[in-house]
């Protein structure tokens, strides 16, 4: 026993007195990402070579510029289809051009320079909430106005837009280089990967780790999507390249319901000569070959899921080996699961989300009271080169890019280390020529370590600006003891005026984001089995159960659930990363995320049973799990902390809908701490 009492004590002797929070371990942990080694080589040049023909035509400053405009570039190049990569690069680099216009304008102006970037402010946080396009133009808009009113341009008026311009221009020809050799291979790549994440999902089929591989096909599949159909609609039917690929990627639609009820009821579905065959056909959609896929040697079905999995990729293996536009399948390219609206009817919606949104408004407002406070500041407070304190705030009070809070403590940390970066480099490298080299290697860093988290992305950051900077203003080391300042100033600012006076609800920004998902999921329950109240001829209720839908209707009301869901759950994350008590919520709610996924892949699994043999179940069980669902929706609206309902629905123990209404009554269990 003594023994036992001494052990503990070394224990508690051994456990740290003061450790980290979690949510700042969660921020300092860096994520597990590939390097993008393309992208490494065309930053460096990018970056470099503004600098080499700056200096060798005698107007390193000229230079600089444009190195500045490459850097936004490099930030901005995220996309992997070509055509994706014009709009990701070009037309932010047009906002930039705007803003660093407007800022060159009002330039030593004063009070002048407070209201207009003030203004600035409150047009990027509003259309920052659009789209990524969007968001990525907003922050260009601003960052280059803060520049343009900081720090003195060449003239006249026109020239420092075009520099900036030139250089997110270079960028774009390194990244479009490639086209003519590689033109559809980043949508194929990113089809075939979705079939390889469908074959690890039916690997994982029956094991606890389904969940996990559901997610990961979950989120290629939007990557996919949004590859072939964002902002092409008008491809559609004059690609055959396209085409195949989007009938190749729709005919997945089976084979992942199917995977949902071989993961609940499977037998033969379970074995691995279904995965297998999975991977065989994502090699042929790699390659883009047709006629490659081999003889399907698929074990006997042995029950519904068995036979719908079987059906589903005998299904898919004919559309891969045969997907061309005239296809007459029901999942080929007539599909267009996802296909977006005409531009113009999605840039009047933007603009009513503009005008119209809370969210849009608060945001802008939010972002305004920060810049204006920061501008404030540095014009009656004497803050040498004082535009890193707005440039800071722009930066932490990025809405889709993480929690503010946890950005402001990681963008100190960043920059802290960032800056020891550049004091080396401009205390010890002579000015010149040097800067070549120096910048070829710190350019490098900026995509090699921007995956890994913010705090890295910033360290990467920093001493790029403030070698650029440094050949604007040429203070040389004595930059970086004030950039260290103002970025603490800019931090502080964003804390006190950008979180602490805007408590928004912790419940009405993931709470009712995730009501609406539970609610769809009850929607998707009574489109699969029929229920709620078909509508009359004006759209009222007539009292009369509605037929279930058709299954075209079923698979583009699963994808958006699925899609809302993985945006709650990036919320979730985001929420993670806050201190108490919106840290400690998100943990206390997050089991009810992994319980509505589980609900709509109940539901899937239910209906592909019934479309393959099984009894479908009594309109009362239907309706008796809908109104639990929505009842849980309407609680996720009403309260801030989840209240445990004890639940019992009745049913058949042995019909299809026995495992939704077990993880209906498992959602409506969980219950958050009561404080």
């Amino acid at each position: 026993m003594g023994d036992t009492v001494g052990g503990s004590a070394d224990a508690q002797r051994k456990q740290p007195l003061i450790s980290p929070p979690e949510w700042l371990i969660r921020g300092l942990r860096p994520q597990s990402a590939p390097i993008p080694w393309a992208a490494v080589v065309r930053a460096s040049i990018a970056l470099a070579a503004p600098l080499a023909v700056g200096l060798a035509v005698g107007q390193p400053g000229y230079g600089a510029l444009v190195a500045m405009g490459a850097l936004s570039g490099v930030i901005g190049d995220t996309a992997d289809a070509y055509r994706m990569r014009i709009l990701n690069i070009a037309v932010p680099q047009c906002f930039g051009a705007v803003g660093v216009m407007l800022g060159t304008l009002v330039y030593g102006d004063g009070w002048i320079a407070v209201a207009v970037l003030t203004l600035v402010a409150l047009v990027s946080g509003m259309i920052s909430t659009i789209g990524a396009v969007a968001s990525v133009s907003g922050l260009l808009l601003l960052l280059n106005s803060v520049v343009g009113a900081g720090l003195p341009m060449p003239g006249p008026w026109w020239k420092a837009p075009l520099l900036l311009s030139l250089g997110g221009l270079f960028v774009l020809m390194l990244a479009l280089l490639g086209w003519p050799l590689r033109a559809r291979t980043p949508e194929r790549t990113a089809v075939a990967a979705t079939y390889r994440a469908a074959a690890e999902l039916l690997a994982a089929a029956g094991t606890t780790a389904y969940d996990v591989r559901r997610q990961a096909v979950t989120a290629s599949l939007n990557a996919s999507y949004d590859l072939i159909l964002a902002r092409r609609a008008h491809y559609h039917g004059r690609s055959a390249s396209m085409v195949r690929l989007l009938a190749q990627l729709n005919v997945l639609v089976p084979l992942i319901e199917a995977a949902a009820a071989a993961h609940l009821h499977g037998r033969a579905s379970r074995r691995p000569e279904i995965a297998a065959a999975v991977r065989d056909l994502a090699d042929v959609v790699a390659t883009g070959r047709s006629g490659a896929v081999p003889d399907l040697e698929l074990p006997g079905p042995e029950g519904p899921a068995d036979r719908a999995m079987n059906a589903a990729l005998r299904h898919a293996a004919a559309v891969v080996n045969h997907a061309d536009s005239d296809h007459p399948d029901h999942y080929g390219a007539d599909d267009r699961l996802g296909r977006p609206a005409a531009l113009g009817v999605r840039a009047r919606r933007a603009a009513v989300t503009v005008l119209l949104s809370p969210t849009s408004w608060r945001y802008g407002l939010r972002l305004a009271l920060c810049i204006g406070l920061a501008q404030v500041l540095v014009s009656v407070v004497s803050v040498p080169r004082s535009y890193w304190v707005a440039l800071t705030v722009t930066f932490v009070l990025k809405p889709d890019f993480g929690s503010v809070f946890s950005r402001a403590v990681l963008r100190a940390l960043g920059t802290a280390v960032g800056v020891l970066t550049a004091a080396l480099v401009l205390g010890v490298v002579p000015r010149g020529w040097w800067d070549v080299p120096v910048m070829v290697v710190l350019a490098a860093l900026i995509p090699a370590v921007s995956a890994k988290g913010y705090a890295f992305q910033t360290a990467a950051i920093t001493p790029v600006i403030l070698l650029i900077s440094d050949q604007l203003n040429h203070l040389g080391f004595h930059l970086v003891l004030p950039r260290l300042l103002d970025s603490l100033i800019g931090c502080g600012i964003t804390l006190v005026a950008g979180y602490l006076l805007w408590p928004e609800s912790w419940h009405s920004r993931i709470g009712d984001r995730l009501a609406i998902a539970v609610e769809e999921s009850a929607r998707y329950v009574e489109c699969a089995f029929g229920g709620g109240s078909r509508p009359g001829p004006a759209g009222e209720a007539t009292g009369t159960p509605a037929a279930p839908g058709d299954h075209g209707d079923r698979a583009r009301l699963r994808r958006r659930i699925y899609r809302d869901l993985s945006v709650v759950r990036t919320e979730f994350q985001r929420a993670l990363t806050e201190p108490p008590p919106t840290g400690t919520r998100a943990a206390a709610w997050w089991p009810l995320v992994v319980a509505a996924e589980r609900i709509v892949d109940a539901t899937t699994a239910a209906r592909v049973r019934v479309d393959h043999g099984a009894r479908p179940p009594a309109p009362e069980e239907v309706g008796e799990v809908t109104k639990q669902l929505r009842e849980l929706a309407q609680g996720l609206r009403s309260s801030a902390t989840l209240v445990e309902v004890p639940t019992r629905i009745e049913g058949d123990d042995e019909g299809v809908l026995a495992p939704l209404r077990q993880e209906v009554a498992a959602a409506r269990e969980i219950a958050s701490p009561q404080r």
